[in-house]
């Protein structure tokens, strides 16, 4: 039997139904960062059924990631062992082999990953983290939003605000307009008080001399994380902003990987000093967990990039993580969709080893108003 081949559920439990949805949830008000403007955000949702037990998982894409769940996937889930979804993967990887990795196909990937891990721990009666293997209890968060589009009142009360629940540190947006950043920068920093980490990201907004530049102006306000100073395409620029910036600040990078090989690519460039990966992007869990062991063998720090609700059970399990990004957007929707959504307590998220699973159960009334 070769390593990629579709094997039959040796445990009973196969998989014998998939369903897919997706919803298109406006913002709350305008967003933009350095980069791009937008208005909503589309939310993907898979549920996979075996052994009278539904997994769910979901990932922040387009629509078409939806189709092609239907159309390329559904199939070849459809007899999978129930207990195996690292073969699950396997299989969907060559299923896809001729539309490409990156982008649509990863973040179609991810949902389905999600829902068969998050299957796997309901038939076992287990939380995900639990299934796992956890290495920690909890994980510590950092509020994310401060985006360019925010007014100063905007961005000061959003921040303050999460610093004020207990969240330790948090992340604004910078590069829409550079010239205005370090005052924007400056007033974070006094919203939040001298103690609170600030982080910035540029979302490649920059170029080379502009990141360094930036650098040592919003190291003047204790900003010790910049995220994608320069393109992520760009590891030389990369590496030469981390080898330049002051020493206490980290340079950041990764939320774009789709593919195992991106993240080591990155890795051996020497690009950054903390690794970024997203698991609704790197087609999911199975793939999250070989993206740790990746940091942990070069001794790089690990953080997990959005979908907090995903990510506080994943993250628990994977040693080099050190925090993960509690973003606006994604807090918002998984509260409108979900039950079981964790809130942070002293700065991080707890994984309820109670629910069985990632916890959560989509709340379908309210979902369908934003049904695609």
């Amino acid at each position: 039997m070769s390593a990629v081949e579709v094997r039959p559920a040796a445990t009973g439990a196969a998989v014998d139904g998939l369903e897919v949805s997706a919803y298109v949830v406006p913002t709350d008000r305008p967003e933009a960062d350095g980069t791009l403007e937008w208005d909503s955000t589309t939310l993907v949702v898979v549920e996979v059924f075996a052994g009278g037990e539904r997994g769910l998982g979901y990932t922040y894409a387009d629509v078409s990631a939806a189709r092609l769940v239907e159309s390329k996937l559904m199939d070849v889930v459809a007899g999978c062992d129930a207990m195996a979804p690292p073969a699950a993967w396997q299989a969907m990887v060559r299923a896809t082999r001729n539309l490409g990795r990156p982008g649509v196909v990863s973040s179609a990937i991810a949902a389905v990953d999600v829902a068969l891990w998050d299957l796997k721990a309901r038939l076992l009666g287990v939380s995900l983290a639990t299934l796992l293997g956890p290495v920690r209890e909890a994980v510590p968060v950092y509020g994310s939003g401060g985006f360019t589009s925010y007014s100063l009142a905007d961005l000061e009360e959003q921040l303050a605000g999460w610093v004020g629940s207990g969240i330790e540190r948090v992340k604004m947006k910078v590069g829409t307009d550079p010239a205005a950043d370090p005052e924007r920068v400056g007033a974070a920093r006094e919203a939040i008080g001298p103690a609170a980490g600030l982080f910035v990201d540029a979302n490649g907004a920059y170029d080379r001399k502009q990141a360094l530049a930036l650098a040592e102006r919003f190291a003047e306000e204790d900003v010790t994380w910049f995220e994608e100073p320069v393109s992520s395409d760009d590891l030389d620029g990369l590496r030469l902003v981390r080898d330049r910036a002051p020493a206490a600040m980290d340079v950041a990078a990764g939320e774009y990987g789709y593919d195992l090989p991106y993240f080591g690519r990155m890795l051996e460039a020497g690009a950054v000093d903390v690794l970024q990966a997203d698991v609704t992007r790197c087609a999911g869990i199975t793939e999250l967990l070989r993206v740790g062991a990746l940091c942990q063998a070069r001794g790089i720090p690990l953080s997990a990039h959005t979908a907090p609700s995903i990510h506080a059970h994943a993250g628990a399990a994977i040693e080099p993580l050190v925090h993960l990004e509690y973003f606006h957007d994604h807090v918002r929707i998984e509260e409108l969709f979900f039950d079981g959504v964790l809130r942070p307590v002293g700065g991080a998220l707890h994984p309820d080893t109670e629910r069985p699973g990632l916890g959560l159960e989509l709340r379908r009334a309210d979902a369908e108003r934003y049904a695609a």
